[in-house]
């Protein structure tokens, strides 16, 4: 990676502290079913499986955290319902990295068509 990436990734964290927030994300992910984040991901399915306004997933299959979970993403959200997800390779958990330009290319075709 260039150091101008690098520098536009440390961008948002000017001094360690700033990394708290980002570091916490791991710990969000439910990892067993006594976990304390169980309560609050329920809880956003709760709101999620109501959500009637439009959804659209882009997702990499080689993801190694949510790769398999496309459908079920759009099978329990109603607003994904119709819409044109799409899944891209190479790629993986960092698919912005990847496929950063076809990403681009699909919000901005799905967003022309809304």
């Amino acid at each position: 990676m260039s150091e101008a990436a690098l520098d536009a990734y440390r961008a948002p964290f000017p001094e360690e502290l700033y990394m708290a927030g980002a570091r916490q994300f791991p710990l969000l992910v439910p990892v067993s079913p006594d976990d304390p984040a169980v309560p609050a991901n329920k809880a956003a399915w709760t709101v999620l499986e109501q959500w009637t306004k439009p959804v659209l997933t882009l997702w990499a299959p080689g993801d190694p955290v949510l790769g398999g979970l496309q459908p079920f993403m759009t099978e329990r959200i109603p607003g994904a319902a119709g819409q044109p997800h799409a899944q891209f390779e190479p790629a993986s958990h960092f698919i912005q990295e990847d496929q950063g330009p076809a990403l681009a290319e699909a919000i901005n075709a799905w967003l022309a068509a809304g």
